[in-house]
């Protein structure tokens, strides 16, 4: 069966792909930078691997995008501590490779090659990995195929499988079903995510649940941001602080009145509110739009601080630190199509707020659940919410306590796979 399902795939499934891909690349800016960045991919990756020093172990990381690579760090930055391994990252898209190429931790930083039989073999022939980790759901069959035909050991880390996936449909499943097969390692985020592997007929030496890195990374990264003092603390003393992070128009059309109904009754509180798309035009429809009555003020001019109750981020990247400043934080993306990291907010202990489409974060459900996380459907829930959070100092800082302890229960993942790999090199 295995073999119907590569030839299925090779002259079917791989020619329809490359033509929507370069279809897509006449139209899409990003499909085009992906086509263009791969132009020299082999020959690219010949001349940088000269550089690295040979007797090494090379461990291959592959995400497909920047978020997957975030959960890769922590084991990347562990390994790494080792001076006998060479790491090589991959992507699958533009944003992860541009942002990525001068990651310090990685020897090798590449486009992954198309998916073809003689890409895959060719990759392969010319990084010869010790060892492959993919992170979470980026399987590429003739890749997985030729690493196994040379014997390489693959790992699945940070791995899902949801009750309602696709890949459980008919004949996708029994796809899926041999694909799976061939990965030495399914490393899950949770013991349901571990069953539903095992419906695919996963034995129980293959799959196993470890927990997610993105816990670690998060904490890790709110340790170096605790020391950043990007605002001088004198200047909220005092002050009860709301952080809107990652914030879309549909989230700023719920967040901002209610804010701006709780700044009518209470002088002490502050907005701080980093938009996802800090465009110029989006600035400004917060400025003069949905601030109300309220005085504004940009991240930038922060040197002209007066005592204004909004404070507009707008630039990019300093999201983690900003919560530091938190009583209460709330995480966008809830109200368009789905939420951002609240694990982001989560780590500082503080309540976190949200909209209602979360199906597609487990930890918003879960903070949802222990009752550190607080579901606002409209803007007069968001009021409620808000003003209980401010005035009741108890129940804020328990809420708070919960969201903490769901981080801190939940590190340890990274040591996990770590023990998980060294085994297999």
């Amino acid at each position: 069966m295995k073999k119907f399902w590569l030839l299925f795939y090779n002259l079917l499934i791989v020619p329809v792909l490359y033509l929507g891909v370069q279809i897509a690349g006449l139209y899409n800016n990003k499909v085009k930078r992906g086509i263009k960045g791969r132009r020299r991919i082999f020959e690219e990756l010949i001349v940088n691997s000269a550089a690295i020093q040979k007797a090494n172990k090379l461990i291959w990381f592959h995400s497909s995008s920047l978020g997957e690579f975030e959960q890769a760090k922590p084991i990347i930055e562990e390994l790494k501590k080792n001076k006998g391994i060479n790491i090589l990252v991959t992507f699958f898209s533009p944003s992860g490779y541009d942002n990525s190429r001068k990651y310090p931790f990685a020897d090798l930083v590449s486009y992954l090659p198309f998916d073809t039989k003689a890409n895959a073999a060719k990759f392969i022939q010319i990084v010869r990995p010790n060892l492959s980790v993919l992170m979470r759901y980026d399987l590429w069959p003739n890749h997985i195929w030729t690493m196994k035909r040379f014997n390489i050991p693959i790992f699945l880390v940070d791995a899902t499988m949801k009750g309602n996936s696709r890949r459980k449909l008919p004949f996708i499943k029994n796809f899926h079903k041999y694909l799976f097969r061939d990965v030495t390692k399914i490393l899950t985020v949770s013991k349901s995510d571990t069953d539903g592997f095992k419906d695919f007929g996963c034995t129980d030496n293959q799959v196993k649940a470890v927990g997610d890195t993105r816990f670690d990374r998060v904490y890790q990264r709110s340790l170096t941001a605790r020391a950043r003092n990007l605002l001088k603390i004198d200047l909220f003393k005092g002050k009860k602080i709301l952080v809107a992070g990652s914030t879309w128009e549909a989230d700023e059309e719920v967040i901002l009145p209610a804010f701006s109904k709780l700044a009518e009754n209470d002088d002490d509180v502050i907005l701080i509110i980093a938009p996802h798309e800090p465009t110029v035009i989006h600035l400004e429809k917060i400025e003069n739009e949905y601030s109300g009555d309220l005085d504004t003020i940009r991240f930038s001019f922060m040197n002209n601080y007066k005592g204004e109750q909004v404070i507009i981020i707008d630039s990019i990247g300093i999201l983690l630190t900003l919560y530091t400043y938190a009583d209460a934080a709330y995480v966008g993306g809830s109200f368009k199509q789905g939420i951002h990291n609240v694990l982001e907010a989560a780590v500082y202990g503080i309540p976190v707020l949200f909209g209602p489409k979360i199906d597609n974060s487990q930890e918003a459900k879960e903070l949802l659940k222990l009752g550190g996380g607080i579901l606002i459907r409209n803007k007069k829930e968001a009021y409620r919410n808000l003003r209980m959070l401010f005035i009741n100092e108890m129940l804020r800082k328990e809420k708070g306590t919960i969201s903490y302890d769901y981080v801190q229960k939940n590190l340890g993942a990274t040591e996990k796979i770590l023990k998980e790999i060294n085994q297999a090199l």
